[in-house]
């Protein structure tokens, strides 16, 4: 696929969190395919663990635990810039340390997504959705 941004930009040239913005939406579209491929069910539940998976808990975690050992030099540079990225807000309900974890794995995803390598990006996918069900 080639990328969407314009030859003089490229996704290097990013900061974290326009990427992490991409990123957002490319892991939760991810999610919702992978819930509905696993069979019909209620939309309600489809939601409510759309919700467990996307939050920035989950996806700290599965940064830190899943993806880390997994990651190349490069990436794992892209994910350490979305963690240290200045967020101007942390939501109440989530731990400060959780919330740049998940900036972090959507910095990585929306890097990857811009960059045009979906093989790697649903290989990445992949493995955080096996741990998941472990």
């Amino acid at each position: 696929m080639d990328t969407l941004l314009q030859e003089s930009q490229s996704p290097q040239g990013l900061s974290p969190l326009p990427l992490a913005f991409v990123g957002d939406g490319v892991y939760e579209l991810m999610v919702r395919e992978y819930l509905v491929s696993q069979g019909n069910c209620p939309v309600k539940k489809l939601h409510s663990r759309k919700v467990e998976l996307v939050r920035c808990q989950a996806q700290a975690q599965a940064l830190s635990q899943v993806l880390w050992p997994l990651l190349t030099e490069e990436e794992r540079a892209v994910a350490q810039r979305g963690r240290n990225a200045h967020v101007g807000h942390v939501p109440k309900n989530a731990q400060v340390a959780d919330y740049h974890g998940g900036t972090a794995l959507e910095a990585l995803f929306g890097w990857l997504y811009l960059k045009g390598e979906l093989a790697r990006l649903r290989e990445l996918f992949t493995k955080v959705m096996e741990a998941q069900n472990e």
